[in-house]
């Protein structure tokens, strides 16, 4: 594997991030728990780690909490998330501004994996190409912000425990000078299988779906634990001089025995390390109001195995282990100044590279495939150069962005080398046209690359080799179009939102095809959501959110009839109830529906999923300004269902004949949180 480090970045003037136009809520007292706080591009979620804790899963709180996005399950944790109906790295997930990325090409540990919600402070959601500061924001992003070190002393310690024997342990020590500050947060949590509204566990749903399969577990790891997790996180603030601030961090994410039934392997382990310092220099004059640098390094390793499955043999004298690691590296250097005219300028450069390797280890009869390299050590460089700016005209505020990319893809393969060039940009403007109305609209246009694995991936078959990425592939871009309003007015928010993508060179898998199985097709995706609330009193309060979104390819692709799109979640809407019944307490009505999927791409083996609503209910009591407790059931009438289709762009079960295996969400599920602050 190649260690070829970020060179040295000379870089000249630059600038600063984006500001959220954050809408301005009429309510009558400050509280953490009601409206989210909402952008114009999309939602804000605070407080994260005090307010989700059932578990540590951010993909199951994001989908929970927005209606524009779903989960896609593939074990207890470490889930997946769709939004708007852009998936993988059509969508940008950024840590404390840093990207990271999973290593494992069946989405096993998505970006959204190697961070938990107890270490979480906020959310930001992005819907739309409308980031310019950040490489590969295609149709979105989420942005998380974790928890910061505060002066004085500071702690908390939080038990939670749950249905199929869910332990949970965190605690965290935050404190400091003004001009030193440091905390520290550690984590250990397990959890037995789930079972679904049938009573039926991991081992048993595929037991259910085909009682021939060698992927059935054996029967001494029928009761395997689903995961076991451990995590750290340390950061230490130093304010260098008055206008000078240092930040260092660091996270440790170290899962074990991580099931996924509906694939064929398991993860042994999957451990990530995440490196980021950043230093800010504030008022440097007229040329500067800020001037920030950034360099982050995540690491992640991933074995899957079958050793866990019938398949490997008594003793697991045939196991099968795909190893895989990944590592990215980024440097952002950013300069804010203020033009004579008002105008806030953003000057930026960015940079990055991503390594990511693959190989085969087996042995007994799959030996024929030990040390074949399935991703032959693939970097991926990107340079870039950004600028953006902002400007108030009265009621109008109209916001522009441009950006430059240019990325080479290398492989130590006998594939060839790829290059790109990119240029993105965007403008969106917000009008106030009275007290309590706004309307915004924004037109950008983005770009991504394809992965290693989209370009290069060769799986092993069993007297010779299978290449599934195809290297000719072009990068994909988004023009889009949004429109929206927001409606305060006394009791009721109101933010109306419609959309329309288009998408050239789409990336989309082709089941059809023997080699190659990735294609470029042109597609349309076009939508709406609608987020609100609404106050009965001042402690009685309605939170709701509706999403829909439409995708189609303008041609099928070759050897197919199916023009719709691939992942594309139908009809969704969450609506809950929330009661503030005395300082720092709340009790909770949520319910999350679904209609049925009956637009899918059947030829790439999609299917039918019936609609689903599940009520959930939470209660949160302050015994004291420092004890509170929570408590809470999900899928109170324990429904059987499933949230996320079974594209093949994963590799799922299979039997002759037969649909890929639907794996169902929970069941009904009981859970229990004491914390304590001091």
């Amino acid at each position: 594997m190649k260690k070829r480090k970020l060179l040295p970045l000379l870089i000249c003037s630059l600038c600063t991030g984006t500001t959220a136009l954050a809408a301005e809520q009429k309510t009558d007292k400050d509280n953490s728990e009601k409206m989210p706080t909402i952008i114009v591009e999309g939602t804000r979620l605070e407080d994260v780690s005090g307010k989700e804790v059932r578990s540590a899963d951010l993909a199951e709180a994001l989908a929970k909490k927005a209606a524009s996005i779903s989960v896609v399950r593939r074990s207890g944790i470490a889930n997946d998330i769709i939004l708007r109906g852009q998936k993988k790295d059509n969508i940008n997930i950024l840590i404390d501004g840093g990207k990271i990325y999973g290593a494992c090409p069946n989405r096993m540990d998505p970006p959204t994996s190697h961070i938990l919600t107890n270490n979480i402070e906020s959310v930001e959601i992005t819907e739309g190409p409308y980031d310019v500061e950040n490489f590969g924001t295609l149709s979105g992003a989420v942005k998380i912000t974790t928890k910061e070190p505060e002066e004085g002393f500071h702690g908390e310690v939080s038990l939670n425990v749950g249905s199929w024997d869910y332990r949970k342990g965190a605690a965290t020590l935050s404190g400091g000078t003004d001009r030193v500050r440091a905390m520290v947060s550690v984590s250990k949590e397990s959890s037995g299988q789930y079972e679904d509204g049938d009573g039926n566990t991991f081992a048993e749903q595929i037991k259910n779906y085909d009682p021939t399969s060698t992927a059935r577990y054996k029967e001494e790891y029928e009761d395997l634990d689903a995961y076991d997790k451990s995590t750290f996180m340390g950061k230490l603030y130093v304010d260098v001089t008055e206008n000078q601030e240092l930040k260092l961090s660091y996270t440790a994410n170290r899962s074990d025995d991580i099931l996924y039934p509906s694939s064929k392997m398991d993860a042994l382990y999957d451990d990530s390390d995440i490196f980021d310092v950043g230093y800010t220099i504030q008022d440097l004059g007229w040329f500067s109001r800020e001037l920030s640098f950034q360099y982050y390094n995540s690491q992640v390793e991933h074995p899957m195995s079958t050793r866990y499955r019938l398949s490997s043999g008594p003793n697991s004298m045939n196991e099968m282990t795909h190893y895989l690691e990944t590592e990215m590296q980024g440097a952002k250097i950013k300069n804010s100044f203020e033009l004579g005219d008002g105008t806030d300028m953003t000057v930026g450069l960015d940079f990055s590279r991503r390594n990511w390797d693959g190989v085969f280890q087996a042995k007994g009869m799959m030996a024929m495939t030990d040390g074949f390299v399935s991703i032959d050590d693939v970097d991926t460089d990107n340079a870039a150069i950004f600028v953006e700016a902002e400007k108030d005209f009265n009621n109008f505020n109209l916001k522009l962005g441009a950006r430059y990319d240019d990325t080479t893809i290398e492989t130590a393969g006998m594939q060839p080398d790829n290059d790109y060039t990119a240029f993105s940009a965007f403008a969106f403007g917000t009008y106030s046209l009275q007290d309590g109305l706004k309307v915004f609209g924004g037109l950008g246009r983005s770009a991504r690359v394809p992965d290693a694995r989209e370009l290069y991936m060769i799986m092993p078959m069993m007297d010779n080799a299978m290449m599934i990425g195809n290297p000719d592939l072009d990068q994909t871009t988004n023009t889009e179009v949004d429109l929206g309003m927001e409606i305060n007015a006394g009791s009721l928010y109101l933010k109306p939102k419609i959309f329309y993508s288009w998408l050239g060179d789409f990336i989309v898998y082709n089941d059809s095809k023997m080699m190659r199985r990735f294609d470029n097709v042109d597609a349309t995706i076009y939508g709406f959501s609608v987020d609100g609330s609404y106050n009965f009193t001042d402690e009685l309060y309605l939170d709701f959110g509706l999403a829909y979104q439409r995708g189609e390819k303008d041609q099928a692709q070759p050897g197919q009839n199916d023009k719709d799109l691939p992942e594309i979640p139908p009809l969704k809407g969450v609506m809950s109830l929330n009661w503030e019944y005395m300082d720092d307490s709340l009790a909770k009505v949520e319910v999350v529906a679904s209609d049925s999927w009956t637009r899918y791409d059947e030829d790439n083996g999609e299917q039918e999923l019936d609609s689903w609503a599940v009520l959930n209910l939470k209660v949160r009591h302050a015994l004291t300004d420092s004890i509170k407790i929570t408590a809470g059931i999900d899928n109170l009438f324990d429904k059987t269902y499933a949230v996320s289709n079974t594209y093949k762009d994963l590799t799922l079960l299979e039997s002759g004949g037969s649909e890929v295996i639907l794996m169902n969400e929970p069941g009904r599920y009981f859970y229990l949180n004491a914390a304590y602050k001091f």
